[in-house]
């Protein structure tokens, strides 16, 4: 019994509101590992929004390759991962930030939030991973599975 999930049961778990977990490459060490707030729409990139100076964005344009992994915090388990090639480029304000803001904290919150971080936006940048492979999983079908 195959555990992976379909396209469309990806793009369904994707589009519940999720933390990702991104992991980029770093020279004699292990993975920079840090959350984002991401969105995703069925068969495109993904994208998320970060501070141009931090560490993540130094690493992201020398590997030029992130991974991103997803997952629900309850049983029966499942997650998404995703590997690719990153863009980086300017963010289109209101569908990178204002909407993914919105996405993560509802209206009201969302806007007061984007209006409370406005002075550090000045040097933030988007990034854009193009899924290359996926592995995903759903330990729900395992249950499903079995017969009692």
């Amino acid at each position: 019994m195959s555990l992976a999930m379909s396209k469309a049961e990806r793009d369904a778990f994707l589009a519940e509101t999720r933390v990702g977990i991104v992991s980029v490459a770093e020279e004699g060490r292990g993975p920079l590992t840090v959350p984002v707030w991401f969105s995703y729409e069925s068969g495109g990139p993904l994208r998320f929004v970060t501070g141009g100076r931090s560490k993540k964005a130094a690493l992201l344009r020398a590997a030029r390759r992130a991974s991103l992994c997803v997952q629900t915090e309850t049983a029966p388990y499942k997650y998404v991962s995703v590997e690719g090639p990153v863009r980086i480029s300017a963010p289109n304000f209101e569908r990178d930030v204002h909407q993914i803001a919105r996405r993560y904290l509802g209206d009201q919150l969302g806007d007061w939030y984007v209006e409370s971080t406005a002075d550090e936006r000045h040097d933030a940048i988007l990034v854009t991973l193009e899924p290359q492979r996926w592995i995903t999983v759903d330990y729900a079908k395992m249950v499903a599975g079995t017969s009692a």
